[in-house]
């Protein structure tokens, strides 16, 4: 876990042991230090993390590359929320959290991973912590230290969170007085941890009477004189006040007054500061009078020990009226903007500053009352839990709390991913889509880098819809899209290579076919289509070639036959078959034939169909008859008996004898059989023995005898 903004309390070394604060929110400013995000350096557009396209569309394959393969830990977040989206917000309500007129709060993460907020109560002198473990959407268990022992300065009313990276303690800063009578400055020491039950506080009181009703304090270590200074600036009289500690962020502080440079100050609310290359800028909400609130910034340069003459004020004006009477302000930085959110306590709305640097332009966006906002009075810093980020609101007038929540979308195919190279992911839907990555999280070099992308929708494209074509026919694909730039169609097979990488291409292909298309447009938008051509498969196989004996019967057609309701079965010619529909009929030629079997499949508009042959040969060599027959059968095939060749052109004759040797049927006719009478009596059932001689039509000599069963 850690946090977006690096609003650090610091100091430009950071030990591992502090990695995951490297980048920890402090509230009101930013501090870009060696070491930091090198994606938040001056450009909005600067990308040294990791390659990413500008531009795609929806369901568009997406490859991101990072450039540091060598780096200890990689998050990527493809959906990750971001401080240029509309907040969501809820209010959590009163109860249970100890608000008494509530004026400031800010949230830090600790070094054990927990996150704390702590909140200032106005009314009632209270010093609050929030403990919400490692989870941001959990309720926090709240203590209260009340005034810690009348140290805790009198109506407080800012609160500002600092690490001193050397020494590894934390700090509490907290301004507070309504006057300058009881206006005073203090220390809260939390040593190691920012759970400490027993934190320790100094009251330096009003030093030398600099201070008349001070807000927004900030401390921050300089990097050129590695010495800390503070600003805050005075409510009741317009001045900003330095805080000089030296090179110990424990000692007591000189104060210093700038005065008021360019009259920017007019009744300040609070104070924000920021460091954007290598420049310091403070910014400051004014309540001003008669609605007419205002934004400021003073300009510092380089270092914090600025020349006092040197600070340069600019009055940002009220950005049409959204400012009216501001309470509060913080900043971070993301996706290399830097943005400002500015609560307005009697219109209770949030207002959002984007610039793309701390001198501008400045994009300002009215958010209307978010999370049931109620005259607000201080606003957290905002916190990156990966890829949500989080801000907390103190509300005075029926004393709640409002969370302030930017979530992770759910639009990608993939929410994130921890190693160097990411896998192709795609997003569902059009808009802007931020991509948030760090490496060495929790390192001393970690580094962090976003960036948006734009999704657009599918352009118009005209595609065949889904073409039908019988097997062994072909088809012009083709695709219709103004502006493309390009067109790729894949796999090669049975395609027409020499225009694959055209709006049109011819293909045969024998089964179905998915053929994909990939089109690219001028803007990078890439989409991956395809046409599925539906192959209608027919096979006709009539069987094997065959040679049969002369009278026999044989089965015709093969098992590669296509089967099922949707076909239909032609056998040509129609002689010698009982059925010229059947796929498998049964053939009694009586001479050689070749049958053609066609195929049609009926469920399609095509009526695809296929054909075969198969010639059978009778072959003429020996007598064909039945061994059995049944006379009294009422089937004309069984109730005769007799010789069933049709290729003999001479039978010299046909015998039938009963067990005893006695005639009972002769013909030289082919044609004639056996009734199983024998003088008009029908004989008994029984074996009787047959012989029969005779000639081929091709001049073959045959001459058989056998025995045949009479059954009734």
């Amino acid at each position: 876990m850690y946090n977006f903004a690096a609003k650090v309390y610091t100091y430009y070394y950071i030990s591992p042991f502090l990695g995951n604060l490297f980048f920890r929110t402090m509230k009101k400013y930013l501090l870009l230090v060696a070491l930091s995000m090198l994606s938040q350096l001056s450009s909005l557009n600067a990308q040294t993390l990791f390659r990413a396209p500008d531009t795609v569309c929806v369901r568009q394959p997406i490859t991101l590359s990072s450039v540091n393969d060598t780096a200890a830990n990689y998050y990527w977040g493809f959906c990750s929320g971001s401080i240029s989206y509309a907040p969501g917000g809820v209010n959590m309500g009163s109860a249970g959290f100890g608000l008494h007129t509530p004026s400031n709060i800010d949230i830090i993460q600790d070094v054990d991973g927990k996150y704390y907020g702590f909140v200032l109560n106005a009314g009632t002198d209270e010093f609050l912590r929030y403990n919400f473990g490692t989870n941001l959407n959990s309720i926090p268990t709240v203590t209260n230290f009340g005034n810690l022992t009348n140290g805790l300065p009198h109506h407080p009313t800012s609160l500002y969170i600092a690490y001193d990276a050397l020494a590894k303690k934390w700090f509490i800063f907290v301004s507070g007085g309504y006057t300058a009578s009881e206006s005073t400055l203090g220390r809260i020491d939390f040593d190691a941890s920012l759970s400490n039950p027993a934190p320790n506080i100094a009251n330096f009181g009003n030093l030398n009477g600099a201070f008349d009703g001070p807000k927004g304090v900030f401390v921050a270590k300089d990097v050129q004189s590695d010495q800390w200074f503070g600003y805050l600036v005075n409510r009741n009289n317009n001045q900003l006040i330095r805080l000089e500690f030296s090179f110990n962020i424990s000692n007591t502080p000189k104060t210093t007054n700038c005065g008021n440079p360019n009259s920017m100050l007019n009744t300040p609310a609070d104070m924000a500061a920021i460091k954007d290359n290598g420049m310091w800028y403070l910014f400051v909400v004014n309540r001003s009078n008669n609605l007419a609130g205002s934004v400021g910034r003073f300009d510092l340069g380089t270092t914090l020990d600025t020349t006092i003459t040197a600070i340069q004020g600019t009055n940002l004006g009220n950005f049409n009226s959204r400012v009216l009477v501001p309470s509060s302000i913080c900043l971070t930085r993301d996706c290399g903007s830097i943005y400002a959110y500015i609560t307005d306590s009697t219109t209770s709305q949030l207002i959002s500053l984007q610039m793309p640097y701390a001198v501008g332009p400045y994009f300002p966006v009215d958010y209307s009352v978010v999370g049931g906002m109620n005259y607000p009075s201080g606003i957290s810093n905002i916190i990156r839990d990966h890829d949500n980020l989080f801000s907390f609101i103190t509300n005075v007038y029926d004393s709640t709390l409002t969370k302030i929540q930017i979530s992770s979308c759910t639009n990608s195919s993939i929410p994130s991913f921890s190693e160097v190279t990411p896998p192709e992911y795609y997003y569902n839907d059009t808009g802007w889509f931020n991509i948030y990555y760090v490496i060495n999280q929790g390192l001393p070099d970690m580094q962090v880098e976003c960036k948006q992308i734009r999704v657009q929708p599918i352009p118009n494209i005209l595609l065949p819809n889904n073409p039908i074509i019988c097997r062994g026919d072909s088809i012009h694909l083709y695709a219709i899209s103004n502006y493309a730039d390009s067109f790729a169609w894949s796999p090669v097979y049975n395609l027409d290579t020499f225009y694959n990488h055209t709006d049109s291409v011819k293909a045969w292909p024998d089964y179905t076919t998915t053929y994909n298309l990939t089109i690219h447009y001028p803007d990078g938008c890439i989409v991956d289509t395809f046409v599925k051509v539906n192959v209608v498969k027919v096979i006709a196989d009539a069987g094997p070639d065959r040679t049969i004996a002369d009278g026999a019967a044989t089965m015709l057609g093969g098992p590669a036959t296509s089967l099922g309701f949707q076909f239909s079965y032609v056998w040509t010619p129609t002689l010698y078959l009982p059925s010229f529909t059947d796929p498998f009929p049964t053939a009694t030629p009586t001479t050689d034939y070749t049958y053609v079997l066609t195929v049609t499949e009926d469920s399609t508009f095509l009526h695809c169909h296929s054909s075969d042959t198969v010639v059978v040969h009778v072959n003429c060599g020996d007598f064909n008859v039945p061994n059995a027959f049944t006379p009294n059968s009422e089937n004309p095939l069984t109730n005769r008996f007799g010789i069933l060749n049709r290729e003999v052109s001479q039978l010299n004759y046909f015998r039938v004898y009963d067990r005893w040797g006695v005639l009972m049927f002769s013909t030289t006719d082919i044609t004639n059989a056996w009734d199983g009478t024998y003088n008009g009596v029908p004989q008994p059932v029984g074996v009787y023995v047959w012989e029969a001689d005779g000639f081929c039509t091709s001049g073959k000599a045959i001459k058989k005898h056998g025995n045949v069963t009479l059954l009734r």
